[in-house]
């Protein structure tokens, strides 16, 4: 029998109203893509709740409440990490496998995932499939008009892109699974849960998660380096973001041809890397209940494993808690950074402070523009990193004002769970697990803020771009 597609079999059906929420869809993608974004989240993030919140979803068959299935599912598709529930014991079977899935579709970016689907389905990339991934892999192009192709992923490159990302995925999740099974095994770990959580940790590092399906977390491997070493190839190649991939899978022996956003984000993330890293062991080596007791060689790498973590990572040898104070503000500070743009890690992102700082750097020279590896770049692009961090600023300071007045708890142990919602990466001090409903909320707003892009969220929020055919006087502010 030949195939006969559904618009010839019912014309009336395509032609109704199938045809006007196809045509109502490409407007919405053409006209704001960020618009289009935070519609897909949403209905996402309420499809997991009640999933969650079906019996079939817990282990002992009971309904989860309604404030832990909506955390669970913003954590699960904003790649948080950050429970109200034990990750490890609350689920059943079913719930497990939606945590596994829900990630990787955060992971991925609901958009760039939609593309893909519709790329395999009918062969090919239309220009809204084309529109929607590029939103994902480009923050810029969240502003109506023309954008300058003189970028990381040009338009016509997004089809390589979006297949990049589908194979990368699929490759580094399965290398990272086949690092960690073998591992679990001589460790003991029978064979079928040895395969399952082999699988599941991997996803977690690879979206930069950090949920653990062990009662306890990484206490049984806390020693075991090749198995932290496991998380952290998949933590760290996740927080490179796609665009960079992609740059190393069409040239990597070419640093040449490589973009100003891949040299930006390379230089950037390994400078913070081990800048990190430095810091925890001044800052740490002494600490009893944490690093301490450890020889040079354990502080080095459990620092290193740490200063990766708290960029979105998310995992955790130690109890976050006993880190000194100093410490802490530390692990602020690198959890808001984040990782790279168009990662599964979140933050503010390393190439925004890469753009601060060339900003700092070009006015103390007195140099009227930002330049880098000899290439100068544009006045709007600084423009959209003071509002990242200014917006993020904002969510933090404000959902910590909220927590303060709802837990009263220690502001540094507030302000650590806060950050770590907002740039999604999952360490905790327990507080979150303690909270009451209605900081519950808070906290998930907040992750949800943090991984829709608090740029993208204004820009979905504002009315669309409007032209501006005059200009006012100019007069100068004391700034300083």
């Amino acid at each position: 029998m030949p195939f006969v597609s559904s618009e010839t079999r019912f014309p009336a059906l395509n032609s109704s109203w199938y045809g006007r929420a196809r045509d109502l869809v490409d407007d919405l993608v053409r006209k704001s893509p960020s618009r289009f974004a935070l519609l897909v989240f949403t209905a996402l993030v309420l499809l997991f709740t009640l999933l969650f919140s079906l019996p079939i979803a817990s282990a002992n068959g009971a309904i989860t409440p309604l404030h832990d299935a909506l955390f669970t599912a913003v954590s699960v598709i904003c790649v948080t990490g950050l429970s109200t529930v034990d990750m490890a014991t609350h689920w059943s079977p079913f719930g497990n496998i939606l945590v596994v899935v829900g990630v990787n579709i955060g992971g991925i970016g609901v958009l760039t995932l939609a593309s893909i689907m519709g790329m395999v389905i009918s062969r090919r990339l239309g220009l809204r499939a084309k529109l929607m991934a590029a939103s994902d892999s480009n923050p810029s192009r969240i502003h109506a008009g023309p954008i300058n192709e003189s970028q990381a992923v040009r338009l016509g490159e997004v089809g390589s892109l979006l297949a990049t990302v589908a194979i990368s995925t699929l490759v580094i999740e399965a290398v990272v699974t086949a690092i960690l099974f073998p591992r679990m095994l001589l460790d003991g770990v029978p064979l079928g849960e040895a395969a399952w959580h082999s699988i599941y940790y991997s996803a977690m590092a690879f979206t930069n998660t950090g949920f653990s399906p062990n009662v306890g977390g990484l206490d049984q491997f806390a020693n075991d380096y090749w198995f932290l070493g496991g998380l952290m190839l998949g933590v760290f190649l996740g927080s490179l973001g796609f665009p960079v991939i992609y740059a190393f899978a069409n040239g990597w022996l070419s640093p040449r041809r490589w973009s100003l956003h891949v040299k930006l984000t390379l230089v950037t993330t390994f400078a913070l890397m081990f800048a990190g890293m430095l810091i925890y062991i001044l800052l740490e080596f002494d600490n009893p209940k944490t690093f301490g007791s450890l020889n040079a060689g354990d502080t080095i790498f459990q620092s290193l494993f740490m200063s990766v973590m708290t960029r979105s990572g998310g995992f955790a040898t130690i109890t976050v808690s006993d880190l000194n104070g100093s410490s802490l503000l530390v692990s602020d500070m690198l959890m808001f950074i984040g990782g790279g743009s168009a990662s599964t890690a979140g933050g503010i992102k390393v190439t925004t402070l890469a753009i601060l700082f060339l900003a700092a750097f070009a006015e103390a020279r007195g140099r009227a523009q930002m330049e880098a590896f000899g290439r100068r770049i544009p006045a709007d692009i600084l423009r959209l990193a003071v509002s990242v961090v200014l917006w993020g600023a904002t969510t933090v300071a404000v959902s910590s004002i909220l927590i303060l007045q709802i837990s009263k708890q220690p502001f540094d142990l507030v302000l650590f769970d806060v950050i770590s919602a907002f740039a999604t990466c999952g360490l905790s001090t327990g507080l979150t697990q303690d909270l009451p409903p209605a900081g519950v909320y808070v906290q998930a707003a907040t992750m949800f803020m943090g991984r829709v892009g608090t740029v993208t969220l204004a820009a979905a929020l504002a009315a669309s771009h409007s032209r501006q055919l005059f200009r006012r006087p100019e007069e100068r502010p004391i700034v300083g």
